[in-house]
């Protein structure tokens, strides 16, 4: 399984400099430091350990012996290496930056935990057979060991070595994260998924990721269900994948590429979604989540995963970058990247876009603010806004967003409680909806929403939202619409109407009591718009209001001070909501289903971000004319202001909601949702559901 990334003479060299430096790791560890502070000893004895037993499993997966192994001895090694920063373990842990700053000092404890946190990405590469980046991390630890060897440093000299090691080798780091979003030669999670006998659970331990009971009883529960079912299942994800391009006019042949995420022990089905892309004449694409602090996005998983370990452990680390991140770091990057761009322009040409299928069912994480973690500047927070927005031009500079689409699926883990089995039906069930029931129903709160001028949304009970909405004008109204006609393609499961709200005029308080976004929970969270523009926010997470403010704006604004308002919707899957609601599993659903289950909002761009200029129409016909705002017209003279490269959903759940009113420009309002239930003509069959709960 072992991935094609270097020549052969490049190899040599590489087991020459890897044998050197874990020889000088073992000597470290057995010699137990000597002459260093007993705490620093400590670090170096422990962490030299740790690569010692990364060592030995290289060792055995290149000589094949590890997967000789007994499925409870593969098991155990697992829970073994995770150990370590499990939620009973991570308080004496030196992942925890609580405890190294504890035992090693404000000085050094936190940019040691950065290395510790670092080193421990290893795994991924060791399985892989990644012999480039499992050397140059160990030559690293080395190279820092060194200098506490000689004397005590200063922080500066530490933070230096670290400074320039992901400067020298950004392209590794940077480049290489290119070329497994491209290249399909890259084989390693297509052997396995293809070429594993999915029977034998021994293959979830493969990646060298965390397998809990999630992963192991989800593999267990697809291999009990029929082919058919199973074929079913992948043949809702492809098509939806094939009808986005259809949407769009988009000739899917013409591409080469899809690039597939999806969580670890969904093997049996991928592997039947792999087969119906290459029917369609589309090489496979996987890739892992990034362990490097060098490409992980804050808050976003990406790639193959599985089930995250200690997501407080991930939560103090998402500002590492503070360590390293500057302008200079920023521009090398970007350049290493437009180099493996360069390289696989041809790749990247053909590239279709991602088919991701989600899964949800894990209690969600309420996370502790830990004082003792790395915090970005305002310097800094400014160049990661900087950065993403270059990076995504660099991105779009060679795959045209024009000319790709996507598309998104989500089902249950086991640990979404007893009736798993029966969850997982009731999701399929509804995952595989009446499109044509929907749209005749959706179109029909289209045609009076597009004679509105704006909607007014209403909360009851605890919910104060109190919002208007500005729609967008229509010049001629015979061809166009300001509402996508949401069906389900690119987003399953069906059921929304949305737009590109006009900002103007878009005023008020928009408040979910509890909402769950990327994994997150946010508490009465508060968001006060002025002309379509977050002008005020606040959650009830922390006693401090200003921790709250600051916990929203590096969770939800990403570092930003605010954001406009890029999406107002109507979901209709009233179906999923009630289904949520028997189950009790609101709070576990991910925002794929729950934007289907309310009227919801988005902050940041719009749904038509960097395509605005490509027609898009619904199936009657109408050219849907709200693609962009005040925001996204600057993107052409200045494009820099154009986009925030973010886009994030929040539900207003039908119980909370006491009503959507059309509002025409005679003040004529029209009522589509009073208490929470569709009281418009010719949408009373989404109610149904409601009757059977």
């Amino acid at each position: 399984m072992k991935n094609k990334w270097i020549n052969e003479e490049y190899e040599k060299e590489l087991k020459e400099r890897f044998l050197l430096v874990s020889s000088r790791i073992r000597q470290i560890a057995s010699e137990g430091a000597p002459g260093l502070p007993e705490h620093f000893a400590d670090f170096f004895t422990r962490t030299a350990n740790f690569l010692n037993s990364c060592t030995d499993r290289y060792e055995e997966i290149s000589s094949g012996v590890f997967f000789r192994r007994s499925l409870e001895e593969i098991s155990r090694e697992n829970e073994d290496f995770y150990r370590d920063i499990s939620p009973q373990n991570y308080e004496q842990s030196y992942a925890s930056p609580a405890y190294a700053v504890r035992v090693l000092g404000e000085e050094f404890g936190r940019i040691l935990s950065f290395l510790y946190t670092e080193l421990r990405g290893l795994r991924s590469y060791i399985f892989q057979e990644d012999l480039e980046r499992t050397t140059i991390l160990y030559e690293l630890f080395q190279e820092i060991y060194g200098i506490f060897e000689q004397d005590i440093p200063v922080y500066k000299k530490v933070r230096d070595v670290i400074y320039w090691f992901y400067h020298d080798y950004a392209d590794v780091w940077a480049g290489c994260r290119v070329r497994q979003l491209l290249d399909p030669d890259l084989t390693f999670a297509r052997d396995i998924i293809m070429g594993a006998d999915l029977c034998d659970l021994r293959y979830l331990y493969s990646y060298g990721d965390y397998i809990s009971q999630d992963e192991i009883g989800t593999a267990a529960h697809l291999n009990s269900l029929p082919l058919l079912k199973i074929q079913e299942i992948a043949s809702t994800f492809t098509e939806g994948y094939c009808r986005g391009f259809a949407n769009k006019n988009v000739d899917l042949a013409k591409k080469t590429s899809v690039n597939i995420r999806y969580p670890i022990g969904f093997e049996r089905v991928i592997r039947e979604v792999v087969q119906q892309f290459e029917l369609l004449g589309l090489k496979v694409i996987f890739y892992p989540e990034a362990r490097s602090v060098f490409n992980r996005k804050r808050n976003a998983r990406i790639g193959y995963i599985s089930t995250n370990p200690n997501p407080q452990y991930m939560y103090d680390h998402r500002f590492d970058s503070a360590v390293y991140l500057d302008k200079r770091m920023i521009d090398r990057k970007l350049t290493c990247m437009r180099k493996a761009y360069e390289k696989y322009e041809d790749q990247a040409r053909g590239f279709a876009g991602p088919a991701c299928l989600e899964a949800f069912g894990q209690e969600p994480f309420e996370p502790v603010n830990t004082p003792e973690a790395y915090r970005l500047s305002e310097r800094q927070e400014d160049l990661v806004i900087q950065y993403t927005g270059l990076a995504n031009s660099l991105m779009n500079e060679f795959i045209n967003q024009e000319e790709r689409s996507f598309t998104i699926i989500a089902y249950p883990l086991p640990s979404i409680g007893e009736a798993y089995p029966e969850i997982f039906d009731q999701i399929h069930q509804v995952n595989i909806q009446d499109n044509d029931l929907y749209q005749a129903i959706q179109q029909r709160m289209i045609d009076v929403l597009d004679s509105a001028v704006s909607v007014k949304l209403m909360g009851r009970g605890k919910n104060m939202t109190n919002l208007t909405v500005s729609l967008q004008d229509l010049t001629d109204p015979a061809s166009q619409t300001k509402f996508e006609n949401c069906l389900a393609d690119v987003n399953i499961p069906v059921g929304e109407v949305f737009t590109t709200p006009k900002l103007t005029g878009t005023s008020g308080l928009f408040h979910v009591t509890e909402v769950f976004l990327s994994g997150i929970c946010y508490k009465d969270l508060r968001l006060t718009f002025e002309d379509g523009i977050v002008t005020d926010y606040s959650c009830t997470n922390f006693k401090d209001p200003e921790m709250g403010r600051k916990f929203i704006k590096n969770n939800l604004f990403f570092g930003r001070e605010s954001l406009p308002m890029g999406e107002f919707a109507i979901g209709t899957n009233t179906t999923a909501y009630v289904a949520a609601s028997r189950y009790d599993i609101m709070r576990k659903l991910p925002i794929l289903i729950a934007e289907k289950m309310g009227p919801h909002i988005a902050v940041g761009d719009s749904c038509y971000a960097y395509s605005e200029d490509m027609k898009v129409f619904n199936p009657d016909g109408k050219e849907i004319i709200a693609r962009e705002n005040d925001f996204s017209l600057k993107r052409d003279t200045e494009p820099k202001k154009a986009y925030f490269n973010c886009h994030t959903d929040i539900t207003i759940p039908y119980e909370e909601l006491d009503r959507v009113v059309a509002v025409t420009a005679d003040r004529v309002t029209v009522p589509i949702i009073l208490d929470g239930r569709f009281c418009l003509e010719g949408t009373f069959d989404l109610n149904k559901p409601f009757q059977h709960e």
